[in-house]
């Protein structure tokens, strides 16, 4: 062998050692922890039972890397990770909005706003009218043209009514004027309204709804209840595509300031569900969006024209909406026992009226849950939350089979025994635990009186039988202010101070639970969120405070720091 020959296989052998080296190397690398983008040091709230506290967190691509001891955690740090030092901050899991409309939430924004304190300012007739005439010159809305707006609520107004036509005429004749109610189940024209709308004294009031009439006759006063409101808000103008596209990153991030990463659309259309699919194709959607079709069940076949149950992009269809009855502040749900205070003309025994026959809830929910379609059903009211419960018996007898799940918004007025019967087929009750503030003094002293307005949103009673709840704000009814809704849950404080059912608060921990971890059980989605586990979304908030260690009375003072979805920052405290 030659000197040159000698010299190329030592530097071959060489090669060949430094090779093994390399990929010695990367063997032990690869068996090595995974490096993590973002690291949490600090007060960890995991809502896992198996594991409920934990000094450190991890994330990596979108997702929960590593939970546990800070000492184990950290072993995930590399050279770009982010390390978050939370002090006396708290991590838990981002909250879910198991019901509220995010669409018509985009859509208020351009709406007057007349809401009471402390969501808005408008307290009298007066101010009112004066929101809308400030609204019209605003916007130079030309005469003809519709002005709409939201929020107002006659249990806060101080004269304890709601505006009548006269009242809105003497905004403008010129315009057609339409605003709703902080509830959403009734609203109030004024005469160019009523007359673009074509409700007359000749006019019948519409199944399930009431046109309410002037006294001593039956020409209408301007107030409009369920289905006569919703013939209305139909003919509203639309705004176009573009427009609400726009919208929607505004309602998007208004529910991220309040610690939220999985919204709802809770009555969604043809057009809504096009909306949010063309927004998600556009890369506009920053947190989860669960749609639910609503489904008006007379002279109308099953949506099928939908596919249920998988997100698409940031979006899916979870299921079916079935409104039974109305609003309690409003006094059009249905109840078993009449209202403490009836409506104006409404005789003593008024207990309020279904927007859908019984024997069409059994026919819509037997149908549904053949075609293994869940279904969430409005039912503030004991006697639409019995006609639930037996539709949901007879459903469950017709399939021979314990799902899917049916779910009862609101449930209000539930009853123990109702509650029994619930957990008994498999139903969840949603809470809207808010009314305690909002409305509590309103159902104390007008819509159910003493004893049946200490159990409105009974979480306790469902604790103590075993059945999982969940809690909603129902926007743009109210702020989607999950912080709020946790302080309501726990103190049952109205808005004068009262506290209306101490037997009914729950804790801290278990009003969580309402917003994490059983509200991704609720949308069948507990293996991917809801919890602080590997593996998990990375869908995260971070506190001010460590909740389950303030006074109760405090956690509405707590504040959102930051919210992160699947692992991106969608909110940052300024």
């Amino acid at each position: 062998m030659s000197s040159g020959e000698r010299a190329s296989s030592c530097a071959s052998r060489v090669l060949a050692v430094l090779a093994g080296f390399v990929a010695a190397g990367g063997a032990a690398a690869a068996q090595g922890p995974a490096v993590a983008d973002l690291l949490f040091v600090g007060p960890i709230i995991t809502m896992d039972p198996a594991a409920p506290r934990a000094e450190a967190a991890a994330i990596r691509g979108g997702k929960i890397l590593a939970v546990g001891t800070r000492e184990s955690v950290l072993r995930h740090r590399g050279r770009a990770t982010r390390v978050v030092e939370l002090g006396e901050q708290a991590l838990l899991p981002g909250f879910i909005d198991t019901h509220g409309h995010l669409t018509a939430t985009a859509a208020s924004l351009r709406f007057a706003d007349l809401s009471p304190a402390p969501v808005g300012s408008v307290g009298t007739i007066g101010e009112l009218q004066e929101a809308l005439r400030r609204y019209i010159r605003a916007r130079a809305i030309p005469p003809g043209a519709w002005v709409v707006g939201r929020g107002y609520d006659d249990a806060q107004l101080s004269e304890r009514r709601h505006p009548t036509r006269n009242d809105l005429d003497a905004v403008s004749r010129e315009h057609p004027i339409y605003i709703v109610h902080a509830s959403g189940h009734l609203g109030a024209a004024n005469s160019p309204a009523l007359e673009r709308v074509r409700y007359s004294a000749e006019t019948p009031d519409p199944a399930g709804g009431v046109i309410r009439r002037q006294a001593g006759s039956r020409e209408p006063d301007g107030v409009l209840e369920e289905t006569a409101h919703m013939a209305v808000f139909g003919q509203l103008p639309r705004a176009g595509l573009e427009e609400s596209l726009a919208e929607l990153p505004r309602a998007l991030a208004y529910y991220a300031s309040f610690g939220l990463t999985t919204v709802q659309d809770g009555a969604a259309g043809p057009e809504a569900l096009a909306l949010l699919r063309e927004a998600d194709r556009r890369g506009l959607l920053t947190l989860d969006v669960v749609a639910y079709r609503l489904w008006t069940p007379v002279g109308t076949s099953f949506p099928v024209d939908v596919q249920y149950g998988t997100y698409q992009g940031r979006v899916r269809l979870g299921g079916i909406k079935l409104m039974l009855d109305g609003s309690p502040q409003g006094k059009t749900a249905w109840l078993s026992q009449p209202y403490l205070v009836p409506p104006t003309g409404q005789p003593a025994s008024y207990s309020g009226y279904p927007t859908l026959p019984p024997a069409v809830v059994t026919t819509a929910v037997t149908e549904s849950l053949q075609r293994n379609v869940p279904v969430i059903a409005h039912a503030n009211g004991d006697a639409a939350a019995e006609a639930l419960i037996d539709a949901v018996r007879a459903a469950r007898a017709a399939t021979g089979r314990p799902g899917p799940l049916v779910v009862m918004i609101h449930a209000q007025t539930v009853r123990d025994d109702q509650l029994d019967r619930m957990g008994a087929l498999g139903m969840i009750p949603s809470f809207f635990t808010g009314h305690t503030f909002y409305w509590g003094d309103w159902h104390r002293d007008q819509t159910l009186g003493l004893p049946r307005a200490e159990r409105i949103s009974p979480a306790r009673s469902a604790i103590e039988r075993g059945l999982a709840f969940t809690l909603h704000t129902d926007a743009p009814v109210v702020p989607p202010d999950m912080l709020r809704t946790l302080w309501s849950a726990t103190t049952r404080r109205t808005r004068s101070g009262d506290i209306l059912g101490p037997a009914q608060r729950i804790g801290t921990a278990e009003a969580l639970a309402g917003l994490t971890i059983n509200a991704a059980r609720q949308y069948g989605e507990a293996d991917r969120k809801g919890a602080i586990r590997p593996g998990l979304l990375a869908d995260l908030v971070i506190l001010s405070r460590d909740p389950l260690a303030v006074d109760p009375e405090s956690l509405r003072d707590v504040q959102v720091v930051e919210t992160i979805s699947r692992g991106r920052t969608v909110h940052r405290a300024q």
